[in-house]
């Protein structure tokens, strides 16, 4: 890379001499733009404002010499990237080991040679040059990355509300179901996590993705069973807790014909453990106190409130109180001890969500109960 192709780039040139002032502005100002400055003040105050490509600094400067100005420099974020060759009388080593380490890019050495001074600042610009390339490119890749990154998260999330949604629609149920239960696990999910400390955004953002599907399993039951008006009876019944084993085995298909993820082994968390209790009487496998998935247990809390002041064709919603009283009375038989007392703290949280996501005028009438 020559010169021609770097003659937009700018240089600092920082000296109190004007005899070397002069040589190197002779050398270089046919090919660069040049600014001056004549001491450490001066020159932390133009680099801040023209953010030149490349600085030359003399060492020997009354008041802040060149290792205090490169400090400086190197502490500021708009001018720590910009590359400083130092301009010096001294040829100590020791000397040219501290300036290395403060972050000078190399020395020139007093009296200058022109055509050394061109070559060195020739080549520290196009190293300056291919570095803003290729963060340029990098910022581009990583802006592309993001960009499909969100498409593909999108499409997901499309997915899964599709899937869940025929599986609710089979069910007599709406998409606000899927919408409520989300809402619900996740502020059940931040005050357990706020609780114990616990600084975890990536799981709460897995578990609210994965809780539409947690009745995905109802896809395979019959709609003799599943579309009944009425209580089942306990064959019924049996066919209808299959849906949990269904939607563990669909999802296990789905995560062995597309590989391993979080997301979908949390998904079969919740689908076959939603129902199951703390006390171990609940099913597809009567699982017991802490044996349960957490993901099953905030589920388990967010399913029963919202089948509770949900209305059915075999039963009008049941109040806010009522359903917060129910769940109370579980407490330690059906949900765990500690979300249950967190749910008896936010259960206005709940009413909240239930409030805005209501279907009809009758459900909002019980909830303001």
């Amino acid at each position: 890379m020559n010169s021609e192709q770097l003659s937009p780039s700018s240089i600092l040139i920082i000296d109190d001499t004007p005899q070397n002032i002069d040589i190197i502005v002779e050398s270089l100002s046919s090919d660069y733009e040049i600014c001056v400055a004549t001491n450490g003040i001066e020159a932390l105050e133009s680099a801040e404002e023209i953010l030149p490509d490349l600085i030359l600094l003399d060492i020997m400067m009354p008041e802040m010499d060149g290792f205090q100005t490169i400090k400086e420099l190197k502490k500021n974020p708009k001018t720590r990237d910009i590359p400083v060759i130092f301009l010096t009388a001294l040829s100590e080593i020791e000397e040219k080991a501290k300036g290395f380490n403060l972050g000078a890019v190399d020395y020139m050495t007093k009296p200058f040679n022109i055509q050394e001074v061109q070559l060195r600042v020739e080549t520290h610009l196009s190293a300056k040059l291919g570095r803003d390339i290729l963060m340029k490119k990098n910022i581009t890749l990583e802006s592309l990355v993001a960009k499909r990154t969100e498409q593909i998260l999108k499409t997901q999330d499309i997915t899964i509300r599709m899937a869940a949604s025929l599986a609710e629609t089979r069910d007599n149920e709406t998409g606000n179901h899927i919408i409520r239960t989300q809402r619900y696990v996740e502020v059940l999910a931040r005050a357990y996590n706020e609780v114990h400390n616990i600084d975890d955004e990536r799981t709460i953002s897995l578990l609210v993705k994965s809780a539409p599907l947690h009745d995905i399993g109802k896809i395979g039951i019959p709609d003799a069973v599943l579309l009944k008006p009425g209580k089942l009876e306990k064959d019924e019944f049996d066919i209808m807790k299959t849906h949990t084993s269904i939607g563990d085995e669909a999802l296990e298909k789905a995560e062995k014909e597309n590989g391993r993820s979080s997301f979908l082994n949390l998904a079969r968390e919740i689908a076959l453990n939603h129902h199951e209790k703390w006390d171990g009487s609940g099913y597809p496998n009567g699982l017991k106190g802490e044996k349960i998935p957490m993901s099953g247990r905030i589920m388990a809390i967010a399913d029963v409130y919202d089948a509770l002041i949900s209305k059915r064709v075999y039963k009008a919603p049941f109040t806010h109180s009522k359903a917060v009283s129910i769940i109370e009375e579980g407490h330690g038989t059906h949900f765990e001890p500690e979300l249950c007392t967190l749910f008896l703290q936010i259960h206005e949280d709940f009413r909240s969500i239930a409030l805005e996501l209501a279907e009809s005028d009758e459900v909002k009438e019980a909830l303001a109960r």
